[in-house]
């Protein structure tokens, strides 16, 4: 499938685009939500080889995505983000490969009871139906979504950034031609084939043939999906991740962690954006930690007292403590215990992952109970807030909702369930 330029079509021709994918995706649901687990787990294995046997064809894609990158305005962390390699494709095959290993969720009885009266009654799982997925400049989300989406038996229209555009057109189709040699519907991953931005709002329109829509990037794109969507939407608004350093934390274990979730990809959204530091242990850590944080290239922002302990922090304002900077910047502050934190964090974070490095168990226990976060991390990174880490397979996304899911989205949360009511003639009184 070739991509169309921006604006291309008319907008009558756009609209029937957008609603012959939303019919044939609607018409791939419905035999999907009967494809046996083992054909599933054939077209992922399958699609997993392709990716690793075109190699050559997705890195010479992904290059043109990447030398045009910075004329969409992308900085470094973003082209990051876009950019496949040899070990990045072999890490979205072996993604592919665990799924195939994961429960399939439809079908599965999540409860079994039987009535007084006789009544036997199955809660099981089942397939939500038609997906889109709304996301940005990662191309290896594409297989992720696809191989998620068709586990669970949902068909899914896929509509990646422009800046990304040559490398999904390759895996799509990699993709979709997998799905009809492995017999499953090819219209099952569709791939909207056009960078026009109102094609979104198209599709967003479309309730009697979408179920679900993920939007996956930044605040602006969500913002306008969940604005537009006649349908529901699981949302992942921003990514104001903190690490609380308490005054029982193991100083050495807190650098250790605070560097990894501030600068081992710092363009993630579970990557984190502030360090709190309990007043206690600020005089040993922070000039420390700052020294250690410049050496990475990671600038920093904090309070005064921050400022008084790294001379070269820069003063931070009340923006900085709520902005996901997704880039080397890290905003600081000196607390004076943990209520004081809970509070910063409930102010100024997205309830997306917080963690706190602490050898008190009770002090612990209060931070998972008072912070309430999609993910709450004990003396571990904020960056294993990730489908794949936390043994989901991949994920479509991370949810910093509460209702239907929260956190990564992985197959469970892609499907809903119903009720199997069998009876022996039984009628109502």
């Amino acid at each position: 499938m070739s991509a169309l330029p921006p604006s291309s079509a008319p907008q009558d021709e756009l609209g029937a685009l957008c609603l012959g994918l939303a019919q044939r995706a609607k018409t791939a649901a419905r035999v999907l939500a009967t494809v046996s687990t083992a054909a599933k787990n054939r077209w992922l294995l399958a699609a997993a080889d392709a990716l690793e046997s075109h190699q050559d064809e997705l890195l010479a894609a992904n290059a043109r995505d990447v030398e045009a990158a910075p004329g969409f305005g992308l900085n470094a962390a973003a082209i990051d983000r876009l950019t496949l390699n040899p070990k990045r494709i072999k890490s979205a095959a072996e993604g592919l490969r665990q799924v195939a290993t994961l429960p399939d969720p439809v079908g599965e009885v999540r409860e079994a009871t039987q009535r007084p009266n006789g009544l036997q009654i199955l809660k099981v799982g089942v397939p939500l139906g038609v997906v889109f997925f709304i996301y940005e400049s990662r191309p290896n989300v594409t297989a992720d979504a696809a191989a998620l989406c068709v586990k669970s038996g949902n068909a899914v229209i896929l509509r990646g950034g422009k800046e990304a555009i040559h490398s999904n057109t390759v895996l799509h189709r990699l993709l979709s031609d997998e799905l009809t040699q492995c017999g499953l519907p090819a219209d099952a991953v569709q791939l909207v084939p056009t960078t026009d931005r109102q094609a979104v709002g198209h599709l967003l329109a479309m309730s009697e043939f979408i179920d679900l829509a993920i939007p996956r990037g930044g605040k602006s794109l969500i913002q306008r999906v969940a604005a537009e969507a006649r349908m529901p939407v699981i949302k992942h608004f921003d990514g104001v991740c903190h690490v609380f350093v308490d005054a029982a934390a193991d100083l050495v274990i807190a650098e250790r962690i605070v560097v990894n979730a501030k600068c081992q990809r710092p363009g993630t959204c579970n990557a984190a954006e502030s360090l709190l530091v309990h007043a206690a242990v600020a005089e040993e850590f922070l000039p420390k930690i700052g020294a250690t944080l410049a050496k990475q290239g990671v600038e920093l922002r904090g309070c005064e007292r921050t400022q008084r302990l790294v001379p070269h922090a820069k003063p931070a304002t009340n923006d900085d403590y709520r902005t996901e900077y997704l880039d080397l910047i890290l905003s600081v502050k000196v607390v004076a215990d943990l209520d004081e934190a809970a509070r910063h964090i409930e102010t100024f974070g997205s309830h997306h992952t917080d963690a706190i490095i602490t050898r008190d168990i009770s002090t612990a226990r209060a931070f998972t109970q008072r912070v309430d976060s999609a993910a709450v991390m004990v003396n571990a990174s904020t960056r294993f807030n990730d489908g794949f880490e936390l043994g989901l397979g991949a994920e479509i996304g991370i949810s910093t909702d509460r209702f239907h899911a929260r956190g990564p989205c992985g197959l469970r949360e892609l499907t809903t369930y119903k009720f199997i009511v069998t009876g022996d003639g039984h009628v109502r009184e």
